[in-house]
């Protein structure tokens, strides 16, 4: 069996120092601070600008390989300057892919694409696709207003398709623009997993899925609410002209059809999570380096009674499969 963890986050060196999209990065308390064009995000419980340094900690929670991603806010996906984004693009996806490089079978990562020009975008899906280590991309669950369903991003989608490329969707923590989200935390508690789930329901009634039958996108936080949601998106689409005006096939059908990770915080909708969308479904996550990560993702797979064939499924097999992983065996 192969461990792997697909939801790993870092800042690469690349993008750490003077500029405007550059970042910079110490420790207060225990805590990374990231401070970055204006911003101060100090959720980082555990290493994240030493990307090497992140692929053996992780190892360290029992996982033979890991994926990383980029901190998703600074996924240039909102710049209005494309060919600034794009130079962004290009040095996380570099910074990335060296990584990869010094840990041969051990780490992946998912690179960046400028979506806010989805042509654009999609001949980096090519560069992407050239580069070693690189097996896909992450995006935001919104760019520029847009849920990802939106005819705007066809480009992309037909590309990531075309390709065999993993999305994986994150959601940006802006808190949905509503003011009660502000409080308590719920931006992140609340408001992610709410993200996740507009968007990912707008791919499906959009009919996006049924369009590209090889998509390969990856919802992280057990996706979020969106799993709450299949009885009245089912419904809906049973009756509502407006919400059966895409999409021709089943919702369920396409609702399976996403993978989804387990940072559910919660051993009994875990296990919900794989007998609904399916034991083929789910990939292990841990949402390194953030607090609202798991801190032992390999024990609460194994503390949610998945069962002998299903947890090492979940555990590694589905990523090494629906990502093409060569995984070394890290733990001899």
């Amino acid at each position: 069996m192969r461990v792997v963890d697909v939801h790993v986050h870092v800042v690469v060196p690349e993008l750490v120092g003077e500029g405007p999209w550059r970042a910079q990065v110490h420790w207060e308390d225990g805590r990374g601070v990231v401070v970055w064009r204006g911003q101060r995000v100090q959720s980082a419980v555990r290493e994240f600008a030493d990307p090497d340094a992140v692929v053996e900690g992780v190892g360290r929670t029992g996982a033979d390989g890991v994926v990383l991603s980029p901190w998703v806010s600074m996924l240039p996906c909102e710049e209005q300057d494309v060919g600034l984004a794009g130079e962004v693009c290009e040095a996380w996806n570099e910074g990335l892919a060296r990584v990869c490089a010094r840990h041969p079978g051990r780490a992946w990562a998912f690179g960046a694409a400028p979506l806010q020009d989805p042509a654009r975008a999609a001949r980096v899906l090519e560069d992407v696709r050239r580069r070693p280590g690189l097996v896909g991309v992450e995006v935001p669950a919104s760019v520029g207003g847009r849920a990802l369903g939106d005819d705007f991003f066809l480009p992309f989608w037909e590309a990531a398709d075309a390709l065999g490329l993993a999305v994986f969707v994150h959601p940006t923590g802006s808190g949905l623009g509503v003011r009660a989200l502000g409080d308590y935390y719920l931006w992140n508690t609340v408001g992610n997993p709410v993200e996740t789930a507009v968007t990912a329901a707008h791919m499906v009634l959009s009919g996006l899925l049924e369009r590209y039958a090889r998509l390969t996108v990856i919802l992280p936080h057990g996706g979020g609410a969106l799993p709450a949601l299949r009885g009245r998106l089912r419904h809906a689409h049973g009756f509502q002209p407006l919400a059966r005006s895409r999409l021709r096939g089943d919702v369920d059908a396409c609702l399976r059809r996403f993978f989804y990770d387990t940072v559910t915080h919660d051993a009994v909708l875990l296990r919900q999570l794989v007998e609904w969308a399916g034991p083929g479904q789910v990939v292990l996550g841990s949402d390194w380096p953030f607090d609202m990560g798991l801190e032992d993702p390999v024990g609460f797979v194994r503390s949610a009674g998945l069962g002998a064939e299903t947890e090492p499924r979940v555990l590694g097999e589905n990523a090494v499969r629906i990502l093409g992983l060569e995984v070394r065996d890290a733990h001899g």
